[in-house]
C-alpha cells in the first residue's frame, strides 16, 4: 500500500496566511469601498477598474509585477531595504502583501455593493440626532452592511486558501516560509505522488463547498430576517 502521509505545515501556513490576509483586507477594503460608494467623484471608475484588476489579469502578470516592485532594484524593496526590513520576496510577508493585493476586489466589491444599498437615508437620520461621522458609521452603516463584511471575509478567505500563480511568483516554495497548500498540491502531482495530491486537493474541494454553501445560508437567513 502506498505511504499517503503527508506534511501538515503546509496547512497551517495557508491558514495563517489567510487569516492574516482576510483581517488587512477588511481594514483595508472598508474605507476604499465606502469612498467608492459615496463619492461622484469623476475619477471613481478608474480607481474602481484598479481595484478590480486582479479579477481579469493573469495571477503570474501580476506577481510579475509584484516581483519587481518588491524586489531589491524596485522601489519598494528599496524603501523595505533602506528602513531595514531586507526585500518581501520569498518571505511570509511577501506572500501576504501579495495576497492583500490579489483578493482585494474581493473584499472590496461586496462591501461596496452592501454600503450602496443602504442609501443616504440612514446617516442622513442619524445626522439629524446628532451623531458624528464616526458615530454614523460605527452604529448604523456597520450593522445595516453586516452581509457585505460576511460575504466579503468569507471570499477574501477562500480565495487567498485557492492563490497559486501570484504565491508562486513571489514566494517560490520555501518549505515553512512560503509552501502553502497549492504549491503542496503542485509538488506531489509533478513527484507523480496522486495519492497525497488527491487528499489536499479533496480536502480544498470540501472546503471550498462548505464555505460557499454556509455563506449562501447565512445571506439568506439575514435577508428573510430583513424582510420580516
Amino acid at each position: 500500500m502506498a505511504d499517503v502521509s503527508f506534511d501538515w505545515e503546509p496547512v497551517w501556513l495557508t491558514l495563517e496566511l489567510a487569516g492574516l490576509s482576510t483581517i488587512l483586507l477588511l481594514i483595508l477594503g472598508t474605507p476604499i469601498a465606502w469612498w467608492l460608494a459615496r463619492t461622484t467623484a469623476w475619477y471613481k471608475q478608474p480607481i474602481a477598474a484598479i481595484v478590480a484588476l486582479p479579477l481579469v489579469l493573469p495571477p503570474t502578470v501580476l506577481g510579475f509585477y509584484l516581483l519587481i516592485m518588491l524586489g531589491p532594484q524596485g522601489p519598494v524593496g528599496q524603501f523595505t531595504d533602506a528602513i531595514g526590513l531586507g526585500t518581501l520576496p520569498f518571505t511570509f510577508e511577501g506572500l501576504v502583501v501579495a495576497s492583500v493585493i490579489y483578493s482585494l476586489p474581493f473584499a472590496v466589491q461586496p462591501l461596496q455593493t452592501a454600503f450602496e444599498s443602504l442609501g443616504s437615508r440612514p446617516m442622513e437620520v442619524a445626522a439629524t440626532l446628532r451623531a458624528s461621522p464616526w458615530d454614523r458609521f460605527v452604529t448604523v452603516v456597520l450593522p445595516l452592511a453586516r452581509p457585505g463584511f460576511l460575504t466579503a471575509a468569507v471570499l477574501s478567505f477562500a480565495h487567498t486558501i485557492g492563490e497559486f500563480g501570484v504565491i508562486l511568483m513571489i514566494g517560490g516554495n520555501i518549505p515553512g516560509e512560503t509552501k502553502v497548500l497549492s504549491i503542496a498540491i503542485y509538488d506531489h502531482v509533478e513527484s507523480l505522488e496522486y495519492d497525497q495530491a488527491h487528499i489536499l486537493a479533496a480536502g480544498m474541494l470540501v472546503f471550498a463547498f462548505i464555505v460557499l454553501l454556509s455563506l449562501y445560508l447565512i445571506n439568506g437567513r439575514l435577508d428573510r430576517k430583513a424582510t420580516t
